[in-house]
């Protein structure tokens, strides 16, 4: 089993910034992909961004190339979701997930979720 904990949402303007973390534990070593999602109320999950577990790989959706960033700090199992230049469209819930095999901008693709945390871009 794998545990993710997601940190770092709030409140902010539009035009701010925000970095989200999500700490695994458990079984890190059957990670093989992490990634970021996000939920807006009343829609569907979508994909922000996925790495890699050894940072070769990363993907993101059209809304996040130029704005977000993902990394990962594998001392500390913890995967970063740098936001910046933020946009009241970003708002919504954002979860972390992790995979066994390979990046996938399916959500249903991974097995282990965060609880989320909330992001609010005021215009």
């Amino acid at each position: 089993q794998v545990q993710l904990v997601e940190s770092g949402g709030g409140l902010v303007q539009a035009g701010d910034s925000l970095r989200l973390s999500c700490a695994a534990s458990g079984r890190t070593s059957s990670i093989d992909a992490m990634g970021w999602f996000r939920q807006a109320l009343g829609k569907e999950r979508e994909f922000v961004a996925a790495s890699s577990w050894s940072g070769g790989s990363t993907a993101y959706a059209d809304s996040a190339k130029g704005r977000f960033t993902i990394s990962r700090d594998n001392t500390k199992n913890t995967v970063y979701l740098q936001m910046n230049f933020l946009k009241p469209e970003d708002t919504a819930v954002y979860y972390c997930a992790a995979r066994a095999l390979g990046l996938s901008f399916n959500p249903r693709a991974y097995g282990y979720w965060g609880q989320g945390t909330q992001v609010t871009v005021s215009s």
